[in-house]
């Protein structure tokens, strides 16, 4: 279990000896992400959840306890998923520097292909941003710390690991990390409306290596 798991371990146990309660966990889970993507948070409810699970209200309820404890479950276990994903990246790209910009255009690419096609993830994350003031703030603080800040404390290690062999001049190894998302991501977060919309390849291209080269100023 990764530790972000962890914050859900006051929900309901499945029953012992029970073989077919962990498949209805997962079934739950999943049909839980594409319901609160789709409809939102607030709007989500366990009667569509469990509809769209195959199971019964009850069941989810067995499970879960209620909505907030799914939600935070869900929003962990798909945070959790997308971090390590984009953790592999950052550890193929610049573990080993050949090119500094190279391998930073390429990294970047590839995490931004990765989070805005990330489906049903990415959905959670959009209803997450949308409907940050309906959401219990230790379930926003929960996520954040699985998701986003935990992607960004990994690219601030790389970014030392780099700036201790003379590849980057910073002091903030966190900030750096920060201004580099600002750089080369957020912008096509922001025009694909958080990946709701399709972003053609080369507008994604075209404003990376801009990014890239604005952050190889700052820092290179």
């Amino acid at each position: 279990m990764t530790p972000g798991t962890s914050a859900t371990s006051g929900a309901p146990a499945p029953a012992a000896g029970s073989r077919r309660m962990p498949e209805k966990r997962q079934a739950i889970t999943r049909a839980a992400a594409v319901v609160f993507g789709r409809e939102g948070y607030t709007r989500a409810s366990v009667d569509a959840i469990a509809a769209e699970a195959g199971v019964s209200k009850r069941t989810v309820y067995n499970h879960f306890g209620d909505k907030e404890k799914l939600f935070l479950s869900v929003a962990l276990e798909t945070a959790d998923e997308l971090t390590e994903i984009i953790a592999a990246l950052a550890d193929r790209h610049l573990h080993k520097i050949v090119d500094l910009e190279a391998d930073l255009t390429a990294f970047a690419l590839d995490r931004a292909r990765a989070v805005l096609n990330a489906g049903e993830h990415f959905a959670l994350g959009r209803t997450i941003r949308a409907e940050a003031g309906n959401i219990p703030r230790d379930v926003l603080n929960a996520w954040l710390d699985a998701g986003p800040l935990a992607s960004q404390r990994d690219l601030a290690a790389h970014f030392g690991r780099l700036a201790d062999q003379g590849l980057l001049h910073l002091d903030d190894a966190a900030l750096a990390a920060t201004q580099f998302t600002l750089l080369t991501f957020s912008g096509a977060a922001d025009a694909s409306f958080f990946g709701a919309i399709e972003l053609p390849e080369a507008a994604l291209e075209a404003g990376v290596t801009a990014g890239i080269r604005a952050f190889l100023r700052l820092y290179g």
